[in-house]
């Protein structure tokens, strides 16, 4: 296969996270009939693009306890030893172990660990493009997505109605090139 830059104005380089402009988000069913919804508001990572796209690389922290659903009881709830436990878990990591194309659809693989437990993950991934920024800089723009089986994370209950094992992740990363 022959490797394409992913987006016109590819730029090699280290990008850090821009957490003031990106989301971290989940969606969940509830009760079998709804959806709840999520995001994490404190998280960093880099992203290091490679001369050849396919070799460049991903690492992310979350803070786990940062968890915001728009109900302190029910973050509360989140964040004890029923779910998250973010008092023995404070973070969730990812990091990349390899990046791939799939027809026209860009792949990132990896290793994420939540609750203790680390497995191999995809994120489907739209790059959003590279632009110049007001001060010289350059920033970066992806979207990307993948569903999460929470049980095998050990989160939550196994089986019920109330919460549903399937949990979507959104990001919407933006990052700015290290000078």
């Amino acid at each position: 296969m022959t490797e394409t830059a992913p987006v016109p104005g590819y730029t090699v380089g280290t990008w850090d996270i821009d957490a003031v402009h990106s989301d971290v988000e989940f969606t969940l069913r509830h009760m079998g009939v709804g959806r709840s919804r999520g995001r994490f508001d404190k998280f960093e990572g880099q992203i290091v693009t490679a001369e050849n796209p396919l070799e460049s690389s991903v690492t992310a922290t979350i803070d786990t306890a940062s968890v915001n659903t728009g109900n302190a009881d029910r973050d509360a709830h989140v964040r004890n030893e029923d779910f998250l436990d973010t008092a023995n878990y404070p973070t969730a990591t990812f990091r990349s172990t390899g990046i791939r194309q799939d027809g026209d659809e860009w792949v990132i693989d990896g290793d994420f660990t939540l609750h203790g437990v680390t497995l191999p993950v995809s994120l489907q991934v739209e790059p959003g493009g590279i632009a110049d920024t007001a001060d010289g800089g350059k920033m970066l723009g992806l979207s990307a997505s993948t569903t999460l089986n929470r049980t095998d994370f050990k989160v939550g209950p196994d089986g019920g109605a109330m919460l549903g094992e399937k949990v979507k992740i959104t990001l919407e990363i933006e990052a700015t090139l290290r000078k």
